[in-house]
């Protein structure tokens, strides 16, 4: 199975290069050139292993709207930032982002970057949910406990 990735920005050059280098590579990946248009796109159900998501565009924080969103979702996917201003995007991680990719990259690194991330991210949605299988499988132990004295 490929995995999908949301990729956000406003510059169609970068937009366009972004795309042809993780296809490339095996992702599958939609895009969006606003805010706007990526919130739809999650909203409207796709699934996706990651969102990469610029910081600037339709406003100076439009990229903290798509992280929100995607944060939201049941899915989980995990969120990077992409930016060119890494000095200026100070609370991404505090928006709920997991990481942050500055522009330009050369693509290796770009590439490894990527797949740590979604790498960790997986690692830490099974530990989530091993632990919240641990808790719910207590509360019925207990219950079971009750019911038997």
């Amino acid at each position: 199975m490929k995995r999908r990735i949301l990729l956000v920005d406003d510059e169609l050059a970068i937009l366009l290069t972004l795309r042809a280098i993780l296809e490339m590579n095996g992702f599958e990946v939609e895009t969006a050139g606003s805010s706007h248009e990526a919130i739809t796109k999650l909203q409207n159900g796709s699934q996706y292993h990651m969102v990469i998501t610029d910081l600037k565009m339709e406003s100076e924080t439009a990229g903290y709207d798509v992280i929100r969103t995607a944060k939201r979702l049941e899915s989980g996917p995990a969120v990077a930032v992409l930016t060119a201003f890494p000095s200026l995007g100070g609370g991404w991680k505090s928006e709920g982002a997991d990481s942050m990719l500055v522009k330009p990259m050369n693509t290796e690194d770009l590439l490894r970057q990527i797949e740590v991330l979604l790498i960790q991210h997986e690692d830490q949605k099974q530990k989530l949910q091993r632990a919240a299988a641990r808790a719910g499988g207590n509360s019925k132990n207990k219950s079971v406990a009750k019911r038997a004295s």
